[in-house]
């Protein structure tokens, strides 16, 4: 417990918790609009498929993550990826995208939030297994991003960055709906989640380029 209560890791677990509560959104708003363009009855199980497999990726990613970034080189390239991620996650949004968070936001709670009498009734239809591919690549993306991330803000603390991993699933399993709808309401969370992720890839960078100039010399 102590490990908690030194500065450092009080810094590393407020990142997580933040990074975590925006990734942990924004994969459930992708699911749902992944989903989004089925028929009801065929909805909710495309979601909770979308999420059972998000949590057991980022268990499998998990294991392997934090044995990777000890290898010179990778945490520099683990660096690189998040920033890709800070860029995709500006980009969306500013973009103005905020129709299809909303369509995506509706499919996951399953509610009317524009109280336009559907709920994402004005996603393209699909099948299922057109969903289902894309909610498999959404949760593949985003499961090693939320992995990256915590791992990264978690630096030389093991109990954060178990804690991190252990609430980043949490999240998923009971409380998607929930950080959908706030996210949808609040951006500004977003925004902050995201200079968080920014701040961690930048020194994920710094230190892996460091570790290369160090093996280099």
């Amino acid at each position: 417990m102590s490990e908690f209560l030194t500065p450092e890791a009080l810094s590393a677990l407020l990142q997580v918790i933040m990074i975590d509560l925006v990734l942990a959104g924004d994969n459930a708003i992708i699911i749902g609009l992944a989903a989004a363009g089925l028929p009801k009855d065929q909805r909710a199980k495309a979601i909770l498929i979308g999420i059972i497999a998000a949590t057991v990726l980022r268990i499998g990613f998990a294991a392997v993550t934090t044995q990777l970034l000890q290898i010179v080189g990778l945490l520099f390239a683990g660096g690189v990826l998040l920033l890709w991620v800070c860029w995709k996650m500006w980009r969306e949004l500013r973009s103005g995208g905020h129709h299809d968070e909303l369509e995506g936001t509706e499919a996951v709670a399953g509610q009317d939030l524009n109280s336009d009498g559907t709920v994402a009734g004005a996603a393209p239809r699909k099948t299922f297994a057109q969903a289902a591919w894309q909610i498999v690549i959404a949760d593949v993306s985003m499961s090693l991003d939320n992995v990256l991330a915590v791992a990264g803000a978690a630096r030389e603390h093991p109990g954060v960055l178990v804690f991190g991993l252990v609430l980043s699933i949490a999240l998923m399993g009971l409380a998607a709906s929930f950080i959908a709808r706030l996210l949808n309401r609040h951006r500004w969370i977003a925004y902050v989640g995201l200079a968080i992720i920014l701040y961690v890839a930048l020194e994920m960078m710094y230190r892996g380029g460091n570790e290369l100039l160090a093996q280099l010399n």
